[in-house]
């Protein structure tokens, strides 16, 4: 196995880790976990959960520091439309109603700081 390969297993294995921490937050604000990691072509969403009637994508992102702007400045503009694409590719594949309401949230740990922000973006 060469260098690459274990690193590129590392960030995944840390990655998972704090998508596990995120699921924990969710879950003990009342929120239900129904998919992580929900891959198809053209991207991937962390964590799709539940809460009452409405359906929430969720974005995981971990910055161990600030210096660079946080974990927030890691989800970009761009970022957030093809969270978009694939939630609607989601919603298309597990036959759920368009009228559906959705919300898009993130899950923002800096450091050992843990925030949930609703309605992060539309």
């Amino acid at each position: 196995m060469e260098r690459t390969d274990i690193i590129k297993i590392n960030k995944r294995n840390l990655g998972s880790s704090y998508e596990s921490l995120a699921c924990e937050r969710l879950e003990a604000e009342g929120m239900r976990i129904l998919r992580r990691n929900y891959r198809v072509r053209i991207g991937e969403i962390d964590i799709i959960a539940a809460e009452d009637n409405v359906l929430v994508f969720v974005e995981v992102k971990y910055r161990n520091s600030i210096k660079y702007g946080g974990a927030w400045y890691a989800i970009p503009y761009s970022k957030q439309q093809k969270i978009r694409r694939v939630a609607q590719w989601y919603m298309n594949e597990n036959h759920i109603n368009m009228n559906t309401i959705c919300r898009f949230d993130a899950v923002l740990i800096d450091g050992t700081e843990v925030e949930h922000i609703r309605n992060a973006w539309m």
